[in-house]
């Protein structure tokens, strides 16, 4: 059920072999048993299933089975003898290649907890370069931080980044350009690095990026928000790495990424598209399937066009800082005008349509509020999306969404792409929404203890229907960005850090929060924050991160309203919001309630 139109169910076993010390299957997969002691046995189909053998106690005479129906069955076992609490460790190694790549130097138990405690470490290593500990009250995201960075690195196909190892065995711009903004939060500046510099050489000799990669080579399929994703990507590799030497190599692509973009908006300026119907799309990037929605048709999507607004805008920033002032002053031309059609155009379509809402597509004027998201973060427009319709649209999210848990809701199914939401809700202000819509989304972690999501959540759990990949990281980036947003994230309108947006008072609670080296545009930050009785402390390190011009804009942890606050001793007056703007750290901020 991982893949899109094919039934679901078991594997095929054509064949089993035991070779004295392993279990070949079908000649190309194995199975190691590191325990000794244990015997195995396998069957074809016309003599019965292995299960039968075990509940007589045994196991099939032969040790090897071939089957043209492809349901040869087999099984490993042990007879052990236990006394009451005491124990028995089997350890079993099931590579996931063809062949063990580095196998035991003896089959001892003592070996085999080596080996273990090796991959532990490793793991450990991998997804605490940084790392965010709550206590009891939030350890399921933390588990699932942790977990969901794993499994991202682990559906890399060497410098490729990609959703799946099954379905999506392949990389898209797209899903690796948010999934690379995750990685940079946590500390993973190297897989992006390296993603960057297997994709870019893909890019066609006229500046299009494609969408696709695989082992095939470019997907070729026209998905026009390419173009503004990989320049998104090459901008936030710079903004959380400084590195000026990847910029400089980057940017002879990026510039003719840039001209492809500008090409595309100007078939969409000509005189049939100033007035009649085309005049709705007037100034677009033309028609596309990138959004998933649009796959049986091409649609004017504003998830294009506000990627490609975003690439225009890290062009900008980029040329700015290479130095390359006429290159930024000609694309800053291509921004504005772009971005004044791209409004205008939603402008335009909400009044034919007669919405209230921001729509998803020109064509259509449909309700996507997953994919407006994209307009708050990373695209940065918060402060220009026309706000009440801005508001509208996640009014009717959250109606709609929260109404999956009412007793009588009739919802079939939906996808968790929809945790952008919840960095979208943190940003408009919506702390409370925010978290409820997290928790809906942990609940429906399937297998929980897992913490993962599959592509589409269904109502009914035991539905044989399409599940997508599991863990689908694309999915898992969704979640990690939002939880990182809970904690700390950029502000591109006036340079801040917004700290403590998303904290819950329960988080406070027992040792509370420890955020250890979050990257962020300007650095590392690490900062603690505990309840003791009325008093809540939140003490941000110096860890060498640059204190951006628009300061640390910190927020009263929890629900309850500060009336003292002091910052290293000194009070100071909280905004309306419940804020405060530090300018220097280390710092110690109390907040008395």
């Amino acid at each position: 059920w991982q893949f899109l139109g094919t039934p679901g169910g078991v594997s095929r076993v054509d064949s089993l072999l035991w070779d004295g010390a392993q279990v070949m299957i079908n000649g190309n997969r194995t199975v190691v048993p590191l325990t000794g002691g244990g015997t195995f046995g396998a069957v074809p189909f016309a003599g019965g299933d292995v299960v039968e053998y075990l509940r007589a106690g045994a196991v099939p005479q032969h040790t090897a089975a071939r089957d043209p129906f492809g349901a040869a069955s087999g099984a490993l076992a042990w007879r052990l003898d236990l006394v009451p609490d005491s124990t028995a460790t089997i350890a079993v190694e099931v590579p996931l290649g063809g062949h063990a790549l580095a196998p035991l130097a003896d089959r001892s138990a003592a070996s085999v907890d080596r080996a273990l405690d090796v991959a532990v470490r490793t793991w450990e290593a991998a997804v605490d370069r940084a790392s965010i500990h709550l206590p009891w009250a939030g350890r399921r995201v933390s588990n699932t931080i942790a977990s969901t960075l794993a499994y991202v690195l682990i559906n890399r196909d060497g410098a490729a980044l990609q959703p799946g190892s099954r379905s999506y065995e392949r990389s898209w711009i797209r899903d690796g350009a948010l999934t690379s903004t995750a990685l940079l939060r946590f500390g993973h500046a190297d897989a992006v690095r390296d993603f960057l510099r297997w994709y870019a050489p893909f890019q066609y000799p006229d500046g299009k990026i494609p969408c696709c990669v695989d082992r095939r080579g470019a997907d070729p399929v026209p998905e026009h928000d390419s173009n503004g994703e990989f320049i998104y990507l090459v901008m936030e590799y710079f903004r959380f790495t400084g590195d000026h030497d990847m910029l400089r190599q980057m940017w002879p692509r990026v510039t003719a990424a840039v001209n492809y973009l500008d090409s595309l908006r100007q078939t969409h300026r000509t005189a049939e598209y100033r007035s009649g119907p085309n005049r709705l799309y007037f100034g677009l990037l033309p028609p596309s399937i990138s959004h998933e929605g649009y796959s049986a048709k091409p649609m004017h999507s504003y998830w294009d066009d506000f990627f490609a607004l975003r690439g225009f805008k890290d062009a900008v920033a980029m040329a700015f800082a290479l130095g390359h002032t006429a290159d930024a002053n000609r694309i800053a031309a291509m921004r504005d005008e772009f971005a004044t059609d791209l409004y205008a155009s939603i402008s335009a379509v909400m009044a034919e349509r007669r919405i209230d809402f921001i729509p998803g597509a020109a064509d259509l004027g449909d309700f996507d509020a997953t994919s407006t998201t994209i307009a708050i973060t990373p695209v940065e427009e918060l402060p220009r999306l026309p706000r009440e319709a801005l508001n509208r649209t996640f009014e009717r999210y959250w109606t709609e969404a929260s109404a999956r848990g009412d007793a009588g809701s009739t919802w079939e199914a939906y996808t968790p792409y929809e945790l952008r939401t919840v960095g979208a809700m943190l940003r408009l202000g919506w702390k409370a929404r925010a978290l409820a819509m997290l928790d809906d989304f942990l609940a429906d972690q399937e297998p929980v203890a897992w913490n993962q999501w599959p592509e589409v959540v269904w109502r009914d759990r035991h539905a044989p229907k399409f599940i997508g990949d599991v863990p689908h990281t694309w999915v898992g980036s969704d979640f990690l960005r939002s939880a990182a947003d809970l904690f700390v994230y950029e502000r591109e309108v006036d340079s801040a850090l917004v700290v403590a947006q998303g904290i819950p008072g329960a988080w406070l609670a027992d040792s509370g929060i420890a955020v250890n080296g979050l990257s962020t545009w300007w650095g590392p930050i690490s900062y603690a924050a505990v309840r003791v009785g009325s008093v809540t402390t939140l003490t941000v390190a110096a860890t060498g991160m640059r204190v951006p011009s628009g300061g640390l804009v910190v927020h009263t942890p929890g629900s309850a309203l500060a009336r003292r606050i002091t910052v290293n001793g000194q009070s100071v007056i909280a905004t309306a919001d419940g804020t405060i703007t530090v300018r220097a750290v280390p710092a110690t901020i109390v907040f008395e309630s």
